[in-house]
């Protein structure tokens, strides 16, 4: 294994109190800044994923419906196989375009932060 000469190494502090400022407070660290412009940025893929789930979801249950009831030619296991498919999408759709709906109407404890930036 070849050795890697050009990474620049640091000393680990010899005391804990090395991560603190000489005024008692902590150093700055910008991991753990606070930018709520970045937190309100709306996750526009995201939520077109999650409604294309959701109206996937609903077509492939109202296919395995038709065929239960007979108003489609097809046999039953066609239909477990769409009902389950159509569980399967519809599920993370409508949860995820839940989130994003009362995060849009501002309700308590949802925020654009929550959903997942593809």
């Amino acid at each position: 294994m070849a050795s890697r000469r050009n990474i620049p190494y640091n000393r680990l502090p010899a005391d804990e109190d090395d991560d603190y400022d000489g005024n008692g407070g902590r150093r700055y660290d910008p991991r753990f800044d606070y930018t709520p412009r970045s937190l309100n940025k709306v996750p526009w893929k995201s939520i077109a994923l999650a409604i294309f789930l959701l109206f996937l979801g609903c077509f492939l249950l109202l296919l395995s419906i038709f065929i239960f009831t007979g108003h489609m030619t097809g046999d039953r296991s066609q239909a477990y196989g769409l009902l389950g498919l159509g569980f399967l999408t519809f599920l993370p759709g409508f949860y995820e375009t839940r989130i994003a709906y009362y995060s849009w109407r501002g309700a308590a404890g949802y925020s654009f932060a929550s959903i997942p930036d593809y």
